[in-house]
């Protein structure tokens, strides 16, 4: 049982905070960036360089986010952490946030919505920006289908559809990749060996083998807990 219910049918705070306490933490947490970006703007304080402020913090953040939204599956199947699962579909959505305001920053406050400039400065001469732009692309019609109509109208291909999010994946770290000087190629090496270890991990042979080896040294995935359902008031026939 995840939480105590009430004589009124609903959970108690503690049962509340015991079953969605964990999809809380990681939402806000997620969103903490922006807040802080929010605060800093309200205030004057971005800087002497506004857009590069930004820029770095909306690109890395969507990077990062999208990445922990990569690493639910895994954490679920291999290490048997469902709760991983309650909070993949908000980080993929955080991301697409991070994400546009990643490219409305670009377009808008860089270019001041001179598209011509952008086509010839940035995405004939910039290739990075045309893997940015295309990994957020593949991400909106994965936000627009996340719900379970879609899941439902689209049936098998919805799951063909989201593979999507791999190949938005491997497109955002040639974007950081790409955009980074030389010297400044350390940090986003590390984001691609992350996306790299990801993507392996999800190949069926890595994945049996990763799985049996885990239930071998700390036994197999607990037992799902049912969650109990409300109790429905009792219609009193009269006397």
């Amino acid at each position: 049982m995840s939480g105590r219910i009430r004589s009124d049918g609903r959970s108690s705070p503690v049962g509340y905070l015991r079953e969605h306490g964990f999809w809380w933490a990681v939402t806000l947490g997620a969103l903490t960036p922006l807040a802080w970006l929010g605060w800093r703007a309200a205030n004057g304080d971005l800087g002497v360089d506004p857009v590069n402020t930004i820029n770095n913090l909306s690109g890395r953040t969507a990077m990062i986010v999208l990445l922990l939204s990569l690493a639910c599956t895994p954490l679920n199947t291999i290490f048997g952490f469902r709760k991983a699962l309650t909070v993949r579909k908000s980080l993929g959505l955080i991301a697409l946030v991070y994400a546009s305001l990643h490219l409305i920053n670009f377009v808008g406050l860089d270019y001041g919505f001179d598209f011509g400039l952008i086509f010839q400065d940035a995405v004939l001469n910039k290739p990075y920006i045309l893997a940015g732009s295309t990994a957020l692309l593949l991400l909106i019609p994965l936000a627009i289908t996340s719900t379970r109509g879609w899941m439902k109208r689209l049936g098998r291909n919805w799951k063909r559809l989201h593979r999507l999010v791999y190949a938005a994946g491997v497109l955002v770290v040639l974007h950081f990749l790409w955009q980074a000087k030389a010297a400044e190629r350390e940090e986003p090496l590390i984001y691609a060996g992350v996306l790299a270890l990801l993507l392996i991990v999800r190949i069926p042979s890595v994945r049996r083998w990763l799985v049996t080896h885990r239930t071998r040294l700390v036994g197999p995935k607990p037992p799902r807990v049912q969650t109990m359902q409300r109790a429905k008031p009792v219609k009193q026939s009269g006397d």
